[in-house]
Parts: C-alpha cells; sequence; structure tokens
C-alpha cells in the first residue's frame, strides 16, 4: 500500500460511517506519509514542519499578493487537546498582516440577539487572508446540544428542541459555509483528536505547573465528565458537516507534534489547490516600472 498526503490520511469521508473511536488520538506513524522515510521519525516530523512552514509562508505570501480568495481555518476540539499550541507554532512564520485570530468564548448579550450565525459572519477574513477560528459556528451544535439550556437564552421562536432541530442547524451552518466557498473563502476544519488519558495527564501538568495553572478552570473538570456526551455531538456534527466543499480533518492530537505537522501540511496543501498566481503586470505598467528603475539607477 502507497504512502499517502497528510489530507488523504485524515480527511473525514463524506460518504458511509463515521465514529470518532475508529480514529486513533496516538497516531504517530510518520513514515506512511508521503514524502517521508526512514526510522529516525523525530528528525523526518521535524525536518516535515520546517519545510512545511517555509512553504506556508511563501504560499500565504502568493495568497495576500492574490487579493481575490482567503482561507478560513476552524479548529476544534476538546480542552487541552493543542488548538493554541497549534496556531502558535503552525503560524509562526506566516506575516501577522496575513492571519487573523478569532476566539469565541460565550454569546454576548449583542450575539444572543442575532442568529447563531452571525458573530461568526462578523469575523471571517477578509480577501488575501487566512482567518482563523478557535472555537467557532460549531460550538452551536456542540456545546449548546450537550448543554440544550443553553437555548433558552437564544430567545428562539417556538418549537421544539429534538432531532430536527439539530438536522436543520447543520444545514444551516453547510450552507454558510458552501456560500463562503462559492464566493472564494475555501473553508478547512479541524477537529484536534485527544484521549481522555491524554487529557488528564495534561491537565495534571497544568495543575503542577505554577507557569500553567492559569489555565486551568474547574470547569475544565466538569466539561471533562460529560467527555462521551461530547464525543457523541463530536460524531453527528462532523458526520453531518464534512462535505466535499467544508471538509472535516480529525487530526490524531496525543503526541504535539504529529497534530503540529499534520495541520502544517494540510494548509499547504489546501493552498496550493487554489491555483493562485501573482497579479499580472499590464504594459503600461511595465513601461513606467522601467522608467521608475531608470530614475533610481541615475541618482
Amino acid at each position: 500500500m502507497g504512502k499517502k498526503s497528510m489530507g488523504e490520511l485524515f480527511r473525514v469521508k463524506t460518504k458511509g460511517r463515521f465514529r470518532l473511536e475508529d480514529c486513533d488520538p496516538g497516531w504517530d506513524r510518520i513514515q506512511e506519509i508521503r514524502g517521508m522515510g526512514g526510522d529516525d521519525v523525530g528528525n523526518k516530523a521535524r525536518s516535515f514542519m520546517e519545510k512545511s512552514l517555509k512553504t506556508l509562508a511563501e504560499a500565504q505570501e502568493l495568497l495576500w499578493a492574490s487579493d481575490t480568495c482567503s482561507i478560513l481555518m476552524v479548529l476544534q476540539a476538546m480542552d487541552a487537546a493543542g488548538k493554541d499550541g497549534v496556531i502558535k507554532h503552525v503560524m509562526s512564520g506566516v506575516n501577522p498582516q496575513g492571519c487573523q485570530v478569532f476566539s469565541f468564548k460565550a454569546p454576548s448579550a449583542e450575539e444572543l440577539d442575532h442568529t447563531f450565525l452571525w458573530r461568526c459572519m462578523k469575523a471571517l477574513p477578509e480577501r488575501g487572508r487566512i482567518g482563523i477560528f478557535n472555537r467557532s459556528h460549531y460550538e452551536e451544535v456542540l456545546v449548546v446540544r450537550v448543554h440544550p439550556e443553553l437555548l433558552e437564552r437564544q430567545k428562539l421562536p417556538p418549537g421544539r428542541r429534538g432531532g430536527s432541530f439539530w438536522k436543520e442547524r447543520y444545514e444551516d451552518i453547510n450552507a454558510f459555509e458552501r456560500h463562503l466557498v462559492r464566493n472564494g473563502t475555501v473553508v478547512v476544519k479541524f477537529f484536534l483528536h485527544l484521549s481522555k488519558g491524554e487529557q488528564k495527564e495534561r491537565f495534571l501538568a497544568r495543575l503542577r505547573d505554577p507557569r500553567k495553572q492559569w489555565k486551568f478552570s474547574h470547569a475544565d473538570l466538569e466539561e471533562r465528565e460529560l467527555w462521551d456526551d461530547y464525543q457523541k455531538a463530536y460524531d453527528d456534527a462532523i458526520r453531518a458537516t464534512s462535505t466535499p466543499w467544508a471538509p472535516w480533518y480529525v487530526i490524531p492530537a496525543d503526541r504535539k507534534w504529529v497534530a503540529r505537522a499534520a495541520v502544517a501540511g494540510i494548509l499547504v496543501d489546501t493552498i496550493r489547490s487554489m491555483r493562485l498566481s501573482f497579479p499580472a503586470v499590464g504594459e503600461e505598467q511595465r513601461r513606467e516600472l522601467g522608467r521608475a528603475e531608470k530614475q533610481l539607477a541615475g541618482e
């Protein structure tokens, strides 16, 4: 069996059954990725990451210069899965002017006076930029589904809140993302798949390290008690919203270097697939550039 790209390894199929329990959060067989070989997995992973970051910086410059498209990168995960670390390391070489990050917390009173997609619409990247959603519109079919009492604050019209309600929310999300893609915003979605055991170890590390204690909240333990409910909500959401135009990638997150390398590789491949080019220079502009060059050379 031949080697695969990062996308081929982790992209969720748009048809057929999907369950998180069939995905290995501890996957580390980086030698199975196309373009890699050898037994020194650590060095191979570092080399791949360095190459990906350099390519990503070049690709982002092209995206910025073309000014016709944008990328929306959605990051979802359970607590302590490493979303902040992925953003920090994967985007480390990108020009800050061409990248923006939004972290979505509990909705404000103003946001609750609008539809559930409104606050995300306001945060979309402009053409030429990479926009990152640290959590996103998917919280409305994840946290809100696990905590249905939150719906009471959303001032929704009367109606049942059963299976058809969530199905309609998935449909709204799919339509929203299709609208974005049709208008030049490429949507790529990552779920950082962390095991419950690894989450426990990371929580303990936070509690024991004074430099990390600020990250911990007792609410993290309360949400951990609902682990199975969240896994079911993610199963349903990913299955219903991994589409040809806005795919989900389930990224193994127990090993941080695997998650970061995978996200970087997929992001690079996504920009490459857009087949962008630098803006062409017209004849009149070319003559103007020639005159400017002569003027500068004659100083």
